[in-house]
This record gives C-alpha cells, sequence and structure tokens, in this order.
C-alpha cells in the first residue's frame, strides 16, 4: 500500500461544499441526513446555504467538514469501488480532521462524530472567554525556531507552539498579548510573515484544558471500534488502531500540538506517495507537496474529482 487518506480540519470550510456531491450521489446525501438527524438540527442549510458568520462558529465548522468528508468516502466506496482497507495504509486527519479519518476507518459512527464534534466545538468555544486568547501563523521558520520564539514570547502567559504543519508554516496559540509578543519575535528571528488568525479562540495550548477535560467526559460514553487502517496521530506522529489509545490520545489532542508535518513524514517513511485529500479544500495537499519529497497530494471534493482519486490510487498501486 503507497496511498493514505486524509482529512482537512478548521478553516477549509466554505459555504456550499458538499452540494455538488449530495445532488448527485444518493451515497452523499445519505450521510449528510444522517448528520442532521444526529444533530437534531438542519446542519446541512448551513453548510450549502450559508450564511458564511454561521458556518465559521466552531461548534458548526468542526461536524459540518466531517460530514463532507464522509459524504465524500462514501462516494469513492459506492462509485469508484475503492475499499479504505484494501487501497490505503493509513488515515489521518488535521485536528477535527482525526474524527474524519476514524469514522472513515469505520472506528467511529457517522452519528458519532458529529456529535462529538458538536461538543468539542463547543468546549473549545466556551475555553476562553473572546479576546482573551490567540492564535498566528508564523512563515518561513523551522518548527524548532517557531518552538523558541513561543517559550521567549509566554513570559508567565501561555504561548505554544500549536500546529507544525510543515513547509515552514508554524501556528503559536495562547493568550493575546504573548502571541502578539511572538510576532515580533519571530520577525526578528528571520520568518518571512507573521500574523494573527481570525480564530475565535485559541485552539491546541494549555488554555483549553477545560475543553479537553469536556472531551474525556464526551468519548468515555462512545463506543470506539479497532480502525479498518492505522490512524496517524497528531500528537504523536505515529500509528495507532487500539480504541482505548485512540480514545486518550483524541483528549490530548485538544491542547496538544498538531504534529501534521511529521504525520506526513511518517506516512512517507512507510512507502506512501500518494495522499488523498479527502472533503473540502485542497490545504493538505497544498502541505504534502512541500513536505514529502516526492508525494504527491490529490484533493477530493467534488463529483469531478471521483475519476481523478480512482487514477491517484491506480498509480499508487502500480509504484
Amino acid at each position: 500500500m503507497t496511498a493514505a487518506f486524509t482529512f482537512p480540519g478548521q478553516g477549509s470550510q466554505a459555504v456550499g461544499m458538499g452540494k455538488a456531491l449530495a445532488e448527485a450521489f444518493p451515497a452523499a446525501r445519505a450521510v449528510f441526513d444522517e448528520v442532521d438527524s444526529a444533530l437534531g438540527e438542519k446542519l446541512t442549510a448551513i453548510i450549502w446555504d450559508g450564511p458564511a458568520e454561521t458556518l465559521q462558529l466552531t461548534e458548526n465548522a468542526q461536524p459540518a467538514l466531517m460530514a463532507v468528508s464522509l459524504a465524500t468516502m462514501r462516494v469513492l466506496e459506492t462509485e469508484a469501488g475503492i475499499s479504505l482497507s484494501r487501497d490505503a495504509a493509513f488515515v489521518a486527519g488535521h485536528s477535527l480532521g482525526e474524527y474524519s479519518a476514524l469514522a472513515a476507518a469505520g472506528s467511529l459512527s457517522i452519528s458519532d462524530a458529529a456529535r462529538l464534534l458538536r461538543t468539542r466545538g463547543l468546549a473549545m468555544q466556551k475555553a476562553v472567554p473572546v479576546g482573551v486568547g490567540a492564535m498566528a501563523a508564523l512563515l518561513g521558520l523551522d518548527y524548532e525556531t517557531a518552538v523558541a520564539v513561543a517559550e521567549e514570547a509566554a513570559q508567565g502567559d501561555v504561548c505554544h507552539a500549536a500546529n507544525d504543519n510543515g513547509g515552514g508554516q508554524v501556528v503559536v496559540s495562547g493568550h493575546k498579548a504573548a502571541v502578539e509578543r511572538a510576532l515580533e519575535i519571530a520577525k526578528t528571528k528571520g520568518a518571512k510573515r507573521a500574523m494573527l488568525l481570525p480564530v475565535s479562540a485559541p485552539f491546541h495550548c494549555s488554555l483549553m484544558q477545560p475543553a479537553a477535560d469536556a472531551m474525556a467526559a464526551a468519548l468515555a460514553s462512545v463506543t470506539i471500534h479497532v480502525p479498518t487502517v492505522p490512524l496517524v496521530s497528531n500528537v504523536l506522529a505515529s500509528a495507532i488502531s487500539d480504541p482505548d489509545e485512540i480514545r486518550r490520545r483524541l483528549v490530548e489532542q485538544v491542547t496538544g500540538t498538531v504534529r501534521w508535518r511529521e504525520c506526513v513524514l511518517f506516512m512517507a517513511s512507510h512507502g506512501v506517495t500518494r495522499f488523498l485529500e479527502i472533503g473540502s479544500g485542497k490545504v493538505l495537499s497544498g502541505l504534502v507537496k512541500r513536505i514529502a519529497e516526492g508525494a504527491v497530494g490529490t484533493a477530493v471534493g467534488g463529483p469531478q474529482d471521483i475519476a481523478a482519486a480512482k487514477d491517484a490510487l491506480a498509480a499508487a498501486h502500480s509504484v
């Protein structure tokens, strides 16, 4: 197996995502109906019709992105004959995308994933009052330098390297004053750009501990099965399949660093050359090319992408 299936995180949402798939394929429509039923509301209406500000709310964006990813996955299975257990070596997801990856691999039900992500989004939003925290992207610095910048900027506050996205892109998170200090320090360390991100809370740092506690309680009551293919965990950058460990790492992920660069390198070191990004946007496909030499990223999110996904897998298996 030389292919991996990856699943996007927050920031990849867009009004109208998944609509063409649902209109073209009953299997996709069924996923959206299942998510609406699980949440007891028409999240689908927000996904397809907006407004954008409502979709961008963390409590909506997280289950919405999962819904689109799983709808895409179901179409790949029913229309392209793709089988995750046969065609993929690993699954991985960026932040909330881990829940999409686990649902795709049969570890979580779609309904449970939707409810967990609604809980996760609400808990992350409530963990820190609006305006207290911030996140910023530091571009052009390697991870070790960005960690040093965050440590220097903390000065008694929280400032943490939240996402190591690869390609010289690291996101820091924490108290707003500390993150603003990090912007200035990063420029003195050679950052090409350093900018605040338009997010509503400081994700993936210790300020999210109340949200981690909420997720520990929510995950304790959910059945997690062994995934059909291993999950490459955000916080470990290595593969796991044990349900108890999956549960534990999902809790750690709320406050821990998303080690995406290392996740991609781990998969590449195990022979993966084709990375299929399942769902909305092309962020992960763009990052793959900058992280792993020779790796190919293919974004699959619309009806026109299904044939390309089939071709990408055929190429992966012929290597």
